[in-house]
């Protein structure tokens, strides 16, 4: 059980984002509100151009809020901080500083002295099994290597909540899975709040607590569905009836929003139709 008093408490309520001139204005997200409990593991889904990165970019404070707000234990988020990683799909890594100034950068921010510094880069860098590439460069390291990394700076600096946007998505599938993996080791480890967007709804649910659907633009939650697997996991649990459940679940709702996004729609029989305008006369037909 988590206990009443431990932070990284994570809530937004009735979060309303739009952009734009004031000629023309996009509606992102529009009402939601969720909630991630200290500890938790809690994923977002949804069709792509439906908000789910432009929602984490406003828990990291990255993004101005309409209406509504976001909250970290209480505190209104207001910008950036260091209470809150952030781990992009892009590695974002300096070129020109090795893997350990790498992950040593935002304790120097903090004016954590260089020994200190070294110890607690060497460290996770260690839990992460790159102490043997501390010395190495970006550009000499495989993409989830690199990824490794990212998420090792990340953790350097104690964040109460990480938040990370499809941070495996240009990585081939067995390293996805074995990143997924040391992900959920580091996280277990650690006990941090996470929010992490995906598109993939396998990688949702064997990472997640639980997991919020979101639906086509303008964004908002369409179904909240736990995810009561027992913990730790292992990829053998992605072929058991409870994964399986919960997957045919999901894929049913993301498909639904996915044919919404395109502007098509499901019959009674589970048959696609689109509606498409012929010619000037604006003869419509399904196809």
């Amino acid at each position: 059980m988590i206990k009443s008093d431990a932070e990284g408490h994570i809530e937004v309520r009735d979060l309303r984002l739009q952009f734009g001139t004031r000629r023309q204005q996009v509606l992102a997200v529009d009402g939601v509100s969720l909630e991630v409990h200290p500890g938790e593991f809690v994923s977002l889904i949804g069709p792509s151009g439906c908000g789910k990165s432009t929602l984490l970019n406003a828990v990291a404070g990255l993004v101005q809020t309409t209406e509504g707000g976001v909250f970290l234990d209480g505190r209104l988020i207001d910008g950036p901080g260091p209470e809150r990683g952030v781990v992009f799909q892009q590695y974002s890594l300096f070129p020109w500083m090795t893997v350990r100034k790498n992950v040593e950068f935002g304790l120097k921010m903090q004016g954590l002295a260089a020994s200190s510094r070294e110890t607690s880069a060497r460290t996770l860098l260690g839990l992460a099994g790159l102490l043997a590439f501390e010395n190495h460069y970006p550009e000499q390291l495989s993409g989830g290597m690199k990824q490794r990394v990212g998420i090792v700076r990340a953790l350097a600096a104690s964040p109460k909540v990480l938040l990370m946007d499809e941070p495996f998505g240009a990585l081939d599938s067995q390293t996805r899975m074995i990143m997924q993996q040391i992900l959920t080791n580091m996280w277990q480890r650690f006990r941090l709040s996470v929010l992490f967007v995906t598109h993939d709804i396998e990688e949702a649910i064997f990472l997640s607590d639980r997991v919020y659907v979101m639906t086509a633009r303008p964004g908002r939650i369409k179904a909240v569905v736990d995810v009561p697997l027992p913990r730790p996991r292992v990829v053998a649990d992605m072929m058991s009836e409870a994964f399986l459940q919960i997957l045919q679940t999901l894929r049913d709702q993301i498909r639904e929003e996915s044919l919404a996004a395109m502007g098509g729609e499901l019959d009674e029989n589970g048959l696609t139709g689109f509606a498409v305008d012929v010619g000037p006369t604006g003869v419509k037909e399904l196809v």
